[in-house]
């Protein structure tokens, strides 16, 4: 019996691997950096080559941290984020570049070349578009589609395959161009729970009729659970695995952390529909779970099995987060890099303030932290963000004081969607937080004080991987299905209740915060 699996998370900037037992622990982790380019405004590009030559480089070095052999691993999974892979009809790398760098092949998912495209979708009124929130998005594959066949047609022309980056890695794996339903379902306008997924019309009117023949793209698609095949003999030697172990179906990054955090709920469905995922780093994502439909505007789905059988998923986000915090940095720190070191500082000196001045620190200081579009819940991809009450300073302790308003707008961004959520029919009230920000003391604060719920960090040191890792346990049979892999991988936590003592101050920075759109707004439609 094959104890072990591996777990593939392709991130923005880096590709990790991580090698887990059958009880969800840990044994060893790796990650390599994944190049990307920037060659216009809006423009974000990733080499899928170095991406896989990434992931095998880490695959091997944590199979070789964990001191374990080839034959031990049973199955593989890989999650990615929603960029977007182009192929010609041989398989070989197309350029999504302007300038034709054949390299840069991939769009990555923070990409907004495709926004009038994006609006263009949106003004079809489709009906596909109840179950993205009713407003498209550029970050999804259609628009990206879209500018690729207006702008570079030569390569529309050539293309025989388009990929979900996820999906791209599984094929790679195993030589089968078959998709996973999370993919296709929450990023491509798929609605899985129609007899035909894939809606001609729709295709028709955004001036894709000829995607599934360009795209190589199948009708039906693979749960999460199931297995795409084994590994082929090439990939098998790149990745340092042999060809017994089984892929399986590519996973998006956010909801395998969703996965990760809630994994351990899949059985009690009762209480599974009050847990929301927050997964967050560069950006941030909310998940959900439902056993029935519940739309509403500016979310992304509901998404019928995007993981579970049987469930719809539904997902909120802001489009910069971590990012945001890294941008405001640069922007106002004297020179100063982002690095941990640097947020570190920063992030005790704002203690040290608030311990000093109490509850009028930075008191006039607002934030609306849109700087790249607001994904929800106004769906607004032209949103811009706005910062007021800035002093005539330049000094270390503005930059603290910056910093930590714009770490409570990101706070109330999550409340505003939460909000949102609740009119809906959701009646969340624990937060499982992952990503980077559980090192951020002062979000995780924020997180809890700010939206009033329960707030649960995962003792699991990487609820991603975790997430990868279960859905690759039931593909390799280790677990019979994913309610007993959440059962028996799923990791504790660590629990924080909200401080009542500041709910009036926070209640009242949401007021602002609201207030604040509202000036932004009137001033962009003033004559």
């Amino acid at each position: 019996m094959r104890e072990f699996v591996v777990a593939v998370d392709v991130g923005t900037g880096s590709a990790r691997a991580g090698i887990f037992d059958g009880k969800g622990r840990l044994l060893a982790r790796a990650d390599l950096p994944i190049a990307m380019n920037r060659p216009e405004e809006n423009h974000a590009e990733h080499d899928s080559e170095d991406i896989w030559r990434a992931v095998c480089g880490a695959v091997k070095a944590a199979k070789e941290k964990a001191g374990i052999a080839a034959e031990d691993i049973g199955a593989i999974g890989f999650d990615a984020t929603c960029s977007l892979v182009v192929r010609d009809r041989e398989g070989k790398p197309l350029s999504v570049n302007r300038k034709g760098e054949a390299r840069w092949d991939t769009i990555v998912w923070l990409d907004h070349r495709a926004l009038a495209e994006a609006d263009f979708c949106t003004a079809t009124g489709h009906p596909v578009l109840d179950f993205s929130g009713r407003v498209m998005s550029p970050e999804m594959e259609m628009p990206k589609l879209m500018w690729l066949k207006r702008n570079l047609p030569q390569q529309w022309q050539k293309a025989g395959f388009f990929f979900d980056l996820a999906d791209y890695l599984s094929w790679r794996a195993t030589g089968s161009a078959a998709r996973s339903r999370c993919t296709l379902t929450a990023k491509w306008n798929y609605l899985a729970h129609e007899k035909r997924g894939w809606q001609p019309d729709y295709l028709a009117k955004i001036g894709l009729e000829d995607l599934i023949e360009h795209g190589g793209l199948p009708e039906e698609t693979l749960p999460i659970g199931s297995s795409v095949g084994r590994l082929s003999a090439a990939a098998a030697a790149e990745l340092g695995l042999d060809e017994a172990c089984q892929v399986a179906p590519g996973m998006i990054d956010a909801y395998a952390g969703a996965l990760g955090v809630v994994g351990g709920f899949i059985g009690k469905p009762e209480k599974l529909e009050k847990q929301l995922a927050l997964i967050a780093g560069t950006s941030s994502c909310i998940v959900a779970f439902s056993k029935d439909m519940k739309p509403g505007f500016g979310m992304w789905g509901p998404y019928y099995e995007a993981v579970l059988p049987g469930a719809w998923l539904i997902e909120g986000g802001q489009s910069a987060t971590g990012a945001l915090l890294d941008h405001i940095v640069r922007l106002h720190g004297g020179g100063l890099e982002p690095t941990a070191e640097t947020h570190g500082r920063i992030i005790a000196r704002v203690q040290e303030l608030r311990a000093e001045q109490g509850a009028a620190f930075a008191d006039r200081l607002h934030v609306l932290p849109d700087f790249h579009g607001n994904r929800s819940p106004l769906a607004d991809p032209h949103g811009l963000g706005v910062i007021s009450g800035l002093p005539l300073d330049s000094s270390f302790d503005a930059l603290c004081r910056l910093y930590w308003r714009t770490c409570v707008a990101i706070a109330l961004g999550i409340r505003h969607i939460l909000e949102m959520m609740r009119e809906v029919g959701y009646q969340l009230d624990t937060l499982h937080v992952t990503g980077g920000h559980v090192r951020n003391a002062l979000l995780m604060e924020l997180y809890c004080d700010v939206t009033g719920c329960r707030v649960v960090a995962p003792e699991a040191p990487d609820a991603v991987l975790l997430g990868t890792a279960m859905a690759a346990a039931v593909a390799g049979g280790m677990h019979a299905d994913l309610a007993a892999a959440g059962a028996e991988m799923a990791s504790g936590g660590h629990e924080r209740l909200p401080n009542t003592a500041v709910r009036d101050a926070y209640d009242r920075d949401y007021r602002r915060f609201l207030a604040l759109y509202r000036h932004r707004d009137e001033l962009d439609k003033m004559a």
